[in-house]
C-alpha cells in the first residue's frame, strides 16, 4: 500500500500514484522600522498541501470507481486522515481539487488511460475528530456491505423459489 486517505487505500487496484509533491508554507510578517530594514517576525506554519498525480489503466490498474469515491469524499466536505504506507501520519486533509483526463477511448467511450491529479490541504483537527470520522465511515461501509449481502441472499432465494415452482 502506498498510502491511505480516510478508508481509501492507494494501491495498484484503486489509485496508484506516480508522483507526490508536498509543499509547506511559513508565515512571516515584516515590521517597518525607521532608518533600518524591516524586522521580520515568524507567525508559525502556513498552508501545507500535497499534490498526488498518477495514471490509471482500467481494468488493469485502478479505475473510475476510485475516482468517484474521491469525488464523493470531497463532496462530503470533511477532513480525512492521510497516512503513508510506512505508517507516517501526515495529518487531517481535505480535498481541494481533483482533475482527471480521459484518453485512448474505446468505441463505447470508456477510457483506456485516465490521468489524474488531486490536491489535498492540511487542516488541523483534533484526534477525536479523526477517530469520529473513521468510525462514521466504517459504520457507513458496514451498512453498505450488509445491504449488498442481504440483496444477494434475497436474489438467490427468489431464484431458488422461482425455479422450484
Amino acid at each position: 500500500m502506498l498510502m491511505i486517505y480516510g478508508m481509501l487505500p492507494f494501491i495498484q487496484q484503486t489509485l496508484p500514484y506516480s508522483t507526490m509533491t508536498r509543499s509547506n508554507a511559513y508565515r512571516w510578517v515584516d515590521n517597518v522600522r525607521v532608518g533600518e530594514r524591516a524586522a521580520s517576525q515568524f507567525l508559525g506554519p502556513g498552508d501545507e498541501t500535497i499534490k498526488i498525480s498518477g495514471e490509471l489503466r482500467p481494468p488493469l490498474i485502478g479505475g473510475t470507481a476510485s475516482l468517484t469515491t474521491l469525488k464523493l469524499m470531497a463532496d462530503n466536505g470533511r477532513a480525512w486522515p492521510l497516512i503513508s504506507g510506512n505508517g507516517l501520519i501526515y495529518g487531517m486533509y481535505v480535498i481541494q481539487s481533483i482533475n482527471s483526463t480521459y484518453s485512448e477511448l474505446y468505441s463505447d467511450g470508456s477510457a483506456r488511460k485516465i490521468s489524474f491529479d488531486m490536491t489535498l490541504k492540511r487542516v488541523d483537527e483534533s484526534l477525536i475528530a479523526l477517530f469520529g470520522d473513521l468510525k462514521d465511515q466504517a459504520v457507513e461501509n458496514l451498512y453498505k456491505v450488509r445491504d449488498k449481502a442481504l440483496d444477494a441472499v434475497n436474489s438467490v432465494a427468489s431464484s431458488i423459489n422461482g425455479t422450484g415452482s
